[in-house]
């Protein structure tokens, strides 16, 4: 089908409110995903919506041909996500985030793909030497983890020829947040949000350093754009996901969500492992495709507040919404 997008991980936090936003764009929507955190609920909704699923792993060679026949993009956000989880298991990580994207890649080429969009991060940027002064698409990649190094690969096969006739483009999103169709409590704004909100007490660390935001919507609207735009401005192209006024620290995110609940108490504790400390420009992507973010972190918050106040999550403490057990 002509104008049908796969979305690998297209049943996950970002991939299910992007599916959707592609559906209501008039585009043919599939997804591939292994439904590793238990979304059958949001699969058989996307059934239902139109959208052909694939249930099935990221790393199965034949699942991965079936989903890409077609197919005139692929929008890729199936991975082993963030530092945690990578930490758990290596091995798995190399195998999803590295070897199955190889795989991918070349796989989409063999299809006739036309576009790729690959969701990196803006972790690459790792520890900033001045994290005062925003740094942009062409600043210097520092990852300080194993998941922005293996990001940091993969873009480097991608944009070096890698996506064979491919034409593709790397979005480094922002640290994402908001309320999602598959929710996570595992990211900072969602988690600080919960915590105070369930009168607990929070322990911050690493209070001081700096680090961009991005609502899970507008994610999926950074992508949309991507795909909406003619090919000469973003093929081969890295853009940063987000918005230049949405950098903060971790204590502007506790002061923003003691604006809106009065519960829980803070903590400040001196923890050096994760020395990530970065603010970033999102300048390019809005002047190069005129992409504005919709959402702020304050907005976010009150959404949050807002549907835990209604119970939407059930238990918002509940293994299901990290991805890390």
């Amino acid at each position: 089908m002509a104008n049908t997008t796969l979305i690998t991980g297209g049943s996950g936090y970002i991939g299910s409110l992007l599916a959707a936003e592609l559906r209501g764009a008039g585009r043919e929507v599939r997804v591939l995903d292994s439904l590793l955190h238990g979304q059958e609920d949001i699969a058989a909704e996307q059934e239902q919506a139109g959208i052909e699923v694939f249930r099935a792993d990221i790393r199965d060679a034949d699942a991965r041909r079936r989903a890409l026949d077609g197919a005139e993009a692929v929008v890729h956000l199936a991975a082993i996500v963030g530092d945690p989880a990578c930490a758990l298991d290596p091995a798995v990580s190399d195998d999803v985030n590295v070897k199955a994207t190889e795989s991918l890649v070349a796989d989409a080429g063999a299809a006739g793909v036309q576009r790729l969009v690959f969701a990196s991060t803006c972790s690459n940027y790792g520890r900033m030497a001045d994290p005062t002064k925003a740094i942009t698409e062409e600043g210097e990649l520092a990852p300080v983890s194993l998941y922005a190094e293996q990001k940091v690969g993969m873009e480097k096969l991608i944009l070096g020829g890698g996506a064979g006739s491919v034409k593709p483009t790397c979005l480094r999103f922002a640290t994402v947040y908001g309320v999602g169709r598959r929710m996570r409590f595992d990211l900072t704004v969602n988690e600080f949000t919960r915590e105070l909100w369930a009168d607990r007490e929070l322990e911050v660390f690493g209070e001081q350093f700096w680090r961009p935001y991005i609502h899970v919507r507008d994610a999926g609207r950074a992508v949309r754009t991507v795909l909406e735009a003619p090919e000469e401005k973003v093929n081969g192209r890295v853009f940063n996901a987000g918005r230049s006024g949405e950098n903060y620290r971790k204590l502007d995110l506790v002061e923003e969500i003691k604006k809106q609940t009065p519960r829980g108490t803070v903590s400040y504790v001196q923890r050096n492992e994760d020395p990530r400390d970065y603010k970033v420009s999102f300048d390019k992507i809005k002047a190069e495709l005129g992409f504005e973010t919709l959402m702020t972190v304050p907005d976010g918050i009150g959404e949050i507040i807002a549907a835990l106040d209604v119970e939407q999550f059930g238990d918002p403490f509940a293994a299901r919404y990290k991805n890390v057990p």
